[in-house]
């Protein structure tokens, strides 16, 4: 195996590694989100079955403040929206992740079987 080989192999490698690791934080964030929309929907659920009237609090650090119904459940929309659409975008570039990964490990596996039918000539 001649230097310049090894070094691509090694470069290679390392930038499969790099995406691996891109892959896992992507995969990650997909997981807190899906979990932050079921429990955003159950909310939005909740709202639905609470009477025009009835009284909704925010906790804010430690204190539970009033809060209209309304805003409320316009609050917890606007952040399914926001969850939905991140999800969306986590999705894509993981897709676009997994894409990249499998040509590297493509290339890397073709420069392996260069490097090995020279070295067995």
């Amino acid at each position: 195996m001649s230097e310049q080989q090894r070094k691509k192999l090694e470069s290679e490698t390392m930038a499969l590694q790099k995406l691996q690791k891109e892959y896992s934080t992507l995969v990650a964030s997909q997981q807190k989100l899906d979990s932050q929309l079921q429990e955003n929907t159950l909310v939005s659920n909740e709202f639905k079955l609470l009477n025009d009237g009835a009284r909704v609090y925010k906790m804010i650090g430690p204190v539970l403040v009033p809060q209209d119904k309304a805003e409320a459940s316009a609050n917890v929309e606007k952040r399914l929206e926001y969850i939905t659409e991140e999800l969306g975008r986590i999705e894509k570039r993981i897709t676009q992740q997994a894409k990249e990964q499998e040509e590297k490990s493509v290339s890397i596996f073709k420069l392996q079987m260069d490097i090995q039918g020279i070295s067995k000539a």
